[in-house]
């Protein structure tokens, strides 16, 4: 396989692989291709490669920035706006578990704890909703809470915690 099939089915496979991350393809091909690029890239080198338009590659820089994994850099004599990504893998797992505990598991902690703070009228549903959520909840506080312990651990997060966890 020549390089530019490799990188090609390369940013194909991330695209798709986005949604396991909580982002859309075009987000995910961007990050991609701002992952193997060997120098950062003007939006109008994204767009080109990546033959997308203006307003989507636009909005989608915007929203990696926003989850802190592009990061826009100034270019000597240039410009343009240029954009890069986190090379390090673990420090880019790191990043995207600490997004997605605060987008995601983080809403569902606060709806989980306040549906089973009900008021328990005695009836039986009640109480197996109580019960329920309640034990969600906890599970759910606990995978947020092993989670945040792994994003703390800055070098080699992920490695560690699945070692520890293997113990």
């Amino acid at each position: 396989m020549e390089y530019p099939e490799a990188k090609e089915k390369f940013i194909s496979t991330w695209g798709s692989l986005g949604s396991l991350w909580g982002i859309n393809k075009a987000m995910a091909q961007i990050q991609a291709l701002l992952f193997i690029s060997t120098q950062p890239l003007s939006m109008e080198d994204i767009m080109e490669d990546l033959k997308i338009s203006r307003g989507n590659t636009s909005m989608n820089l915007r929203q990696l920035m926003d989850w802190g994994i592009v990061t826009k850099v100034l270019v000597s004599g240039e410009r343009k706006e240029f954009f890069t990504t986190e090379k390090d893998v673990q420090e880019l797992a790191r990043i995207i578990a600490k997004e997605r505990s605060r987008r995601e598991i983080r809403p569902v902690i606060k709806v989980l704890d306040d549906v089973s703070s009900i008021k328990d009228d005695g009836t039986e549903n009640t109480k197996e909703l109580i019960k329920q959520t309640k034990a969600l909840q906890s599970l759910t506080q606990d995978l947020d809470t092993l989670m945040s312990k792994m994003v703390n651990q800055k070098q080699n997060w992920l490695t560690k915690s699945v070692m520890k966890l293997m113990k």
